[in-house]
């Protein structure tokens, strides 16, 4: 199950805590704004053409089978909110994989376990004794987590009514390895050894095993595979199954699907593959050989006894390269030579930079290798802290008291704290000698601080914030808020850290309005406590100070190109593109100003180059390049034994924080899954179920022979626009450096880009200026995957839902899975080229109808 239980949990979140900026969201896109009268299922941002739960949060897809004229969709599902916990498995059902109905809950958490990822099958030979000949049982294989201890086993529940209802085996369980660590069981019928078979995760090693039963209460233990490929995360959620090769049935390969969290092709969650051979014991992945990086121009080798030219600040590179692990890291590898640039002198307590003198820019590309934090830079913040901005002083918590705010609760005390609580760690960042800290007691303590009224007369409310990740969206927030006529339209919240840090908010559009403050703690859990300091109404936006471990490319004096490690000792290619910059000066700044964990980097071997290094991830083959697939399995059983595939259309780097209510997470569309040669080299693709047709209204809007040169234009047409739509597209190349089509166009300049870029050979999402994108760090960016134009021509299929796009490029090896949050109002759809033209040589749009009757 991904990211289900307490210590991922805790891992994603201080993996998404990289962000220097706190998670700030004006009320527009927090779930409170839908409105009462709202009918279920037409909430803003509710998925018309994707399964989503009613109500409640909703990950992993979970089995996944077909039986009796129905496909069975179980899924991680918390029955009692709208954040992830109390794990139990959700049911839905279909007889066409498109239009969804969902069925009362399977199986239910209890008082010992939450009910993680698995699988179903059905026994048709009655192995087990759960059912008869004549109705042979439905059988879930789940992992069970326990609460007491966090083990982690494989556990049986069977039913006999077509999967209404589920009862528990006695026997459970009936794999333990004792393991806290070892989860998601895929379970399926192989024929030439007439038995089960088991592909299951032992997830922090990076391994997958394979165990082998007759009645699927007795395992024996076959293989494992791995580490291999992408490793930066844990592995979750492993599929294995065959397939032909390009519909060969006497070429058949095995595919193991293996999702990873974090480290994944977009950051975060993703689901990587391997292809390979399977003889009933062991996977056999195929050997792609040694990967050789570019050749090129070594700039910096770290191989002196110093840093030459390269210039230091603080103390944490030392005095010169060291020559591999320091006092009190683990071990470090990946780097060449003798030496590397390695910033964990005296812990991750030290801060400082490194770098280099300037240089003209002559070449298309700077490779190197990088290791240490995933702390990348973020835009906006200061190397250094400058005095506090000048204004009106709100609250600065200081003398003692709280003066004239109204406290409810016991999570503030009497009084300002001075500093840190008992039993708290170091808490910094503050000014003087008082702040909000709600760790009294811990994180037991609940309740709220609220300001007196005030106008708002000023561009800007900055303030210093620390604490818990659990924003006003969450079921139980720890969060600043600004209340304007009772309503909350700012919210603010900490990044499970007890620093402070600025944070600010543009309240310009305010101006004239009296307003609150507001300060709460609803949070029991872990991190269930929030620091706040100095809220002052200024003119001037407070920036917040760095707290990255990031190789930066400085050009005139931004920040233009960054790159992190993965939480690992293990030092990586990387490559920045240096063609915009080309002929002006530059610098390599190497920074580490994070103190709190992994809040090192290390890197090596600068190479300017005329072709980009790719590093373990790139090399890595993906189901999707999107940041929103992840936990994708397979199908049983399906008719005409084919081979559909659905993910959780989410991401947990900010899964719990997306603006959505009274549901959090949506299935992505159904696949139909191949192996096909594509440029000599045998690829998963995908796309999406023919189903899905059945959608469409009407005929379509269509464009033909359309030039477009340097431009963006819209597609003409009463059907070309909308919040939900399906999209075929085919462009020929000429000598545009970037062409495609931008949807959900429109409100404020919101568009989401979906483009080929002629100079990388990739297919492109770019949600940046989607809509709602602030409520984490990490939602916007642009995702990539690489892609060849076949015959000079590039061909799309789109897929357009009221909060995602997934983008389907040539035979779909090149899928992008991301959600967006737009204004509704936006649904125009438009084609562009920039640097040059494209032809647009056909495009059909039809709008879509909702899966539900």
């Amino acid at each position: 199950m991904s990211s289900g239980r307490v210590s991922r949990h805790a891992r994603t979140r201080m993996i998404a805590a990289v962000a220097t900026v706190c998670a700030l969201s004006a009320a527009p896109v927090a779930p409170q704004a839908v409105a009462a009268d709202t009918p279920p299922y037409f909430e803003t941002y509710r998925p018309q053409i994707h399964f989503t739960p009613q109500k409640n949060w909703m990950n992993d897809p979970n089995g996944l089978l077909y039986y009796k004229g129905e496909y069975h969709l179980f899924y991680q599902y918390n029955p009692d909110g709208n954040s992830w916990g109390d794990m139990s498995w959700g049911h839905a059902v279909s007889k066409d994989l498109v239009h969804w109905k969902e069925l009362p809950l399977a199986l239910s958490h209890d008082d010992e376990e939450m009910v993680f990822s698995g699988s179903a099958i059905v026994d048709w030979n009655n192995t087990t004794g759960f059912g008869t000949e004549e109705n042979p049982p439905m059988v879930a294989i789940y992992t069970s987590a326990y609460k007491n201890g966090g083990k982690q086993a494989q556990s049986l529940a069977y039913s006999t009514d077509r999967g209404r209802t589920w009862t528990k085996y006695q026997g459970n369980p009936v794999l333990d390895i004792g393991s806290t660590e070892f989860r998601d069981p895929k379970v399926q019928w192989y024929a030439p050894t007439k038995s089960w078979l088991m592909t299951v995760s032992l997830s922090t090693e990076h391994k997958v095993r394979f165990y082998s039963s007759k009645n699927l209460k007795d395992w024996d233990l076959l293989s494992e595979f791995g580490p291999a490929g992408a490793t930066g995360g844990v592995w979750e959620c492993p599929d294995l199954f065959p397939l032909a090769v390009d519909g060969d049935p006497h070429n058949i390969k095995w595919v193991l699907v293996v999702n990873i969290n974090p480290g994944g092709i977009a950051g975060g969650s993703a689901a990587q593959y391997f292809i390979g051979d399977f003889d009933g014991k062991k996977f056999t992945a195929e050997d792609k050989g040694t990967y050789t990086p570019p050749t090129g121009t070594v700039v910096q080798d770290f191989e002196g006894t110093n840093f030459g030219t390269w210039t230091t600040t603080g103390t944490a590179f030392g005095d010169g390269p060291a020559t591999g692990a320091l006092v009190g890291q683990g071990t470090v590898d990946g780097f060449d030579g003798k030496g590397l640039a390695n910033s964990f002198h005296s812990g991750d307590g030290t801060t400082g930079t490194l770098t280099s003198p300037a240089f003209t820019v002559d070449s298309p590309y700077l490779n190197f290798k990088v290791g240490g934090g995933r702390h990348p830079h973020e835009p906006g913040t200061v190397l250094v802290q400058g005095p506090p901005p000048a204004g009106a002083v709100l609250a600065d918590f200081e003398g003692g008291a709280y003066g004239d705010w109204t406290k409810t609760g016991d999570a503030f005390g009497t009084a300002p704290a001075t500093g840190t609580l008992p039993n708290q760690q170091e808490v910094s960042g503050f000014l003087g000698s008082g702040l909000v800290n709600t760790y009294l007691n811990g994180d037991s303590t609940t309740g709220t601080l609220t300001s007196p009224e005030f106008t708002i007369d000023k561009n800007h409310i900055n303030f210093l914030i620390g604490g818990g990740h659990h924003p006003t969206s969450a079921a139980d927030p720890t969060a600043l808020e600004l209340l304007v006529d009772g309503q909350v339209v700012r919210s603010a919240t900490g990044d499970d850290a007890e620093a402070l840090n600025w944070a600010s908010w543009d309240v310009s559009d305010l101006t004239g309005k009296k307003a609150q403050i507001r300060i709460v703690d609803e949070n029991t859990g872990g991190w269930g406590h929030i620091n706040v300091d100095h809220i002052v109404l200024s003119d001037t936006r407070a920036q917040p100070v760095s707290k990255e471990t990031s190789v930066n490319l400085i050009v005139d004096g931004q920040v233009v190109r960054r790159a992190t490690g993965s939480n690992s000792e293990t030092l990586d290619w990387a490559s920045f593109d240096l063609r915009p910059y080309a002929g002006k000066k530059a610098r390599i700044q190497v920074v580490d100003m994070n103190t709190a964990g992994w809040g090192h980097i290390l890197t090596d071997r600068f190479t300017a180059a005329d072709q980009p290094a790719k590093s373990v991830v790139q090399r890595a083959d993906w189901a999707d390049y999107g940041k929103d697939y992840y936990a994708a399995v397979s199908w049983e059983d399906a008719p005409g034994g084919k081979r559909y595939m659905i993910g959780w259309m989410n991401n947990w780097d900010y899964g719990g924080a997306i603006p959505t209510s009274p549901w959090r997470g949506a299935q992505s569309a159904p696949r139909e899954m191949a192996l096909r040669t594509i440029n000599g080299r045998i690829r998963l693709t995908s796309k999406p179920v023919s189903s899905l047709e059945s959608l469409r209204q009407g005929r379509p809007t269509t464009a033909a022979d359309v030039a477009v040169k340097s431009t963006t234009k819209s597609l003409i047409g009463p059907a070309a626009k909308g919040r939900a739509l399906d999209i075929e597209a085919a462009f020929s190349l000429e000598d545009a450096d970037r062409f495609g089509l931008k949807v959900r166009t429109g409100a404020g300049g919101e568009e989401t880009v979906i483009g080929y870029d002629t100079t990388t050979q990739e297919l492109y999402v770019d949600r940046t200026r989607s809509g709602a994108v602030d409520f984490n760090s990490s939602f916007p960016g642009v995702q990539r995957a690489p892609l060849q134009a076949k015959d000079g021509k590039v061909k799309l299929r789109i897929l357009v839902d009221w909060s995602s796009v997934e983008v389907f490029g040539g035979s779909g090896e090149a899928v992008i899975t991301d959600q967006i949050f737009p204004d509704p109002a936006s649904q125009g759809v438009q084609v562009f080229a920039e640097n040059g033209s494209v032809k647009l040589d056909r495009a059909s749009v039809w709008p879509l109808d909702s899966y539900r009757d």
